[in-house]
């Protein structure tokens, strides 16, 4: 018989040694079997901390400020409501809510119609200058706001006004006081908007008109649908999600007003041209009653968030049916 083999003991680990790989193992695999889950919140979080910080905290502050009384400097005071209730019986602001109300209906019922036209125009087959074309009616969206203040100051002056010296030499009158009366101060800024929205908005739907298949106007010209009817009949619907996006950032953008009556009356005569932002702006920053302005801009808030959600619901914008 043979003498059994001795069996050879497994060399001791020191107990340091021990404990670091047993460490390393254990936080290898916590992160192993959570990674599926917390790997899409760890992608998505720089958007929802910038969005946190840049928007939620605004809009929370906004809400605070506007129910307190604050210059600016040393610790607002808590008055409640009371801005709101001011805001409903203050003279001012419901000028600027008139005065908005304006600019956003000229907007969706001239501008709007406008740049639809005019892109059905520039996308015509045969047009010759088509790029210097889109180039001018582009311009007024790169233009500096000084040049804009001294083109339209020439335009609209009174006594040596190119609109004025227009119209004596070609119907016989002028003398228009287009910047000091209060009817004609509207005028001017909605002249304004057209000049500087409808070359904006002419880009979206000339992309959108580009996108319309060939073959719908061959089959519409086959069964003997003349311009009018293809325009009604293909163009419109096939545009439907152009116009529906168009119509609500233009809705949101115009009730949101500041820049065109600011640069060109600022809000004159009087408050014949007031905007509701440019109200906020005067009672912030000119008149330092920054619990006021934040309750208009609370307001302002509520009435663009609803307008935006009526008009998206009413175009179906999003939808596919």
């Amino acid at each position: 018989m043979t003498a059994p083999t001795p069996t050879r003991s497994a060399p001791a680990v020191p107990a340091a040694a021990k404990g670091a790989s047993a460490d390393g193992a254990t936080s290898r695999t916590w992160w192993m079997r959570r990674q599926r889950t917390w790997a899409p919140y760890v992608f998505i979080s720089p958007f929802y901390l910038l969005f946190g910080l840049f928007m939620l905290v605004p809009i929370l502050v906004g809400l605070y400020l506007s129910c307190t009384e604050w210059a600016g400097l040393g610790t607002p005071q808590w008055v409640g409501l009371r801005n709101y209730r001011d805001l409903l019986s203050d003279a001012s602001f419901w000028t600027a809510v008139g005065n908005t109300t304006l600019y956003v209906v000229f907007t969706m019922c001239v501008v709007l119609p406008a740049s639809l036209l005019i892109a059905q125009a520039l996308n015509a087959r045969g047009l010759r200058g088509r790029d210097l074309f889109r180039l001018t009616y582009f311009m007024p969206v790169v233009i500096s706001p000084i040049v804009i203040i001294l083109v339209f100051g020439l335009f609209f002056d009174t006594e040596f006004g190119l609109l004025n010296a227009l119209g004596q030499a070609l119907f016989g009158f002028g003398g228009i006081d287009w910047l000091g009366d209060p009817e004609w101060a509207k005028v001017s800024v909605v002249i304004l908007v057209l000049w500087r929205w409808t070359g904006y908005l002419t880009i979206f739907f000339l992309a959108g008109l580009q996108n319309v298949p060939r073959e719908l106007y061959e089959a519409a010209a086959i069964d003997g649908a003349g311009p009018v009817s293809r325009f009604l009949n293909v163009t419109l619907p096939c545009l439907r999600p152009v116009t529906a996006f168009v119509a609500v950032t233009v809705l949101v953008s115009t009730a949101q007003i500041f820049d065109e009556p600011f640069l060109l009356t600022q809000g004159g005569p009087g408050e014949s041209t007031l905007s509701v932002a440019m109200f906020i702006f005067r009672a912030g920053f000119q008149r330092q009653q920054l619990g006021y302005a934040a309750a208009a801009g609370v307001l302002l808030f509520i009435a663009v968030f609803v307008l935006g959600r009526l008009a998206m619901r009413l175009l179906r914008v999003g939808r596919d049916d």
